[in-house]
This record gives C-alpha cells, structure tokens and sequence, in this order.
C-alpha cells in the first residue's frame, strides 16, 4: 500500500463513498463464548460473514478491501486454534476461490510467507495467480502479517541498498519506505473499521493509516452485516477529513 500522505482528490466521482475500507475482523471467540460454542465455531461463522462482506463491498462500490485474516502474533494462541484457523483458509480458498475470480475480484496477500507449511503457501500463491487479471474488487488478506514488521522488512531492504553503495541515505524518506511497504501499489485505507467495540489498530496497517478514518463497530464479526458497513460508510461520509490542512468533507 501507498505512503502517500494524503489521498489523491481526483478522480471519479465515487459519491463521497471510499475507495479503500479496511476491516479488523474482531470478536468470533467472544461471539462463540456468549452462546457456549467452541472458539472454532465463531472462526467458522466469521468465515460465513466475510462471504458476505466481500459481497456487500462490491456492491457499495467499495474497489479495495483489505481484512486482517491472521496476525503475527496470532501464533501464541493454543495450537488447535491455530489449526482450526490454517484449516478454515484451506477451506476457503478451496471453495470460494472460483467463485471470487468469477465475480472479478482479485485477491491480494500481505504478510510474511517464510515459515509457512508448503499447502498453504501454495494456496495464498494459486489465489494470487487464478485472480490476477480481476479488477472489479481487490481483496487484501493480511495474512500472518505485522505492521512493525512490515515496516521492519522495508527498513532492511532500505539498509542493504545504503550497505551495498546502491542508495544515498540522504534519499530515504517517506515515499521511498513506502515503496519497499507489502503493496505499495494499493492506495491507502481510507476507512478502517473494527468489530467487537475493541478500540485500537493492534499492530494492523500503522504506516498506511496515518489519514485513515477509523470507525469502532460495538458488535462482533459474525454478526457483521451489510447493514453495519454501511452505517460504517455512513459514519464515514460524515467526517471532514484534513489530512493536515483544511477540512475535506468526505461525502461532498
């Protein structure tokens, strides 16, 4: 994603709606604890939900989705969550993956691969290969990723390039980060909503929301709906975004 510190105002007329909404998917534990259901069935109904969101985003014009599927630090829950969880993305993109190509949707991974069990790299690799031509609705799944070390990974490449004689230091600013950033071809979030009325980003997409709008959602992600983004949009559209400077109403 882009570093840009603002937004470009131009373009088409999207009806005040924004171009690229970003989703922390909290609270399906939380959800299965309230109705005494294992863990694994709140994955299992959040799963159902995302269906449904990447549906209702395309519908509202929405060009860019991007959802925090697994975090870097996801890795100290028990191990038969994670398994439920590894099991529950296999099951996904086997499923579903043909039925987001048809749509036109393109799916995206960020995150890091090293470590990874061989199927599911191969998976994340057969998403991104099958949808790559898709324009209609780019899917970002954030995917064992970490902001700080997304950042970390870009600061390195940066080091090796001043190490090796091939950049100046004096030439490393904020653009030149972001273009060593997971996608520095996708714009940054203009939206970034989270589930369960948790109220922080946790490590999720640091340096791309510099200007992002944020918008805490008070219920948990399987009973996310359509109707909850788009009061979210709503929400949205009713703030005047400055990015620094003077007020940008975004639903003008």
């Amino acid at each position: 994603m882009s570093n840009a510190a603002a937004p470009a105002t131009e373009g088409p007329d999207r009806g005040g709606g924004p171009l690229h909404v970003a989703i922390i998917m909290d609270g399906n534990g939380r959800w299965a604890a309230a109705r005494g259901l294992p863990r694994a069935e709140g994955h299992r109904r959040g799963v159902e939900t995302l269906r449904h969101v990447v549906r209702a985003a395309g519908e509202l014009g929405v060009r860019y989705l991007t959802i925090f599927s697994f975090s870097s630090e996801n890795w100290s829950r028990p191990a038969s969550e994670i398994g439920d969880l590894f099991g529950l993305l296999r099951r996904f993109i086997r499923n579903d993956l043909a039925i987001l190509h048809r749509d036109g949707v393109r799916v995206r991974v960020i995150g890091e691969r090293e470590g990874l069990e061989p199927d599911i790299c191969a998976l994340l690799q057969e998403a991104e290969d099958l949808t790559r031509n898709n324009d209609r609705l780019h899917l970002v799944v954030a995917f064992n990723y970490g902001s700080r070390q997304e950042i970390a990974r870009a600061a390195q490449r940066l080091a090796t390039e001043v190490a090796e004689g091939r950049r100046d230091p004096s030439s490393i600013d904020d653009d030149a980060i972001g273009r060593y950033l997971d996608a520095p071809e996708i714009p940054d979030p203009d939206l970034i909503i989270r589930t369960s009325g948790e109220q922080r980003l946790s490590n999720f997409l640091m340096w791309q929301a510099a200007y992002s709008e944020l918008v805490f959602v008070p219920v948990h992600w399987p009973d996310f709906d359509k109707a909850a983004l788009e009061g979210a949009i709503a929400e949205y559209a009713r703030r005047e975004r400055r990015f620094g400077g003077l007020a940008v109403k975004t639903g003008s």
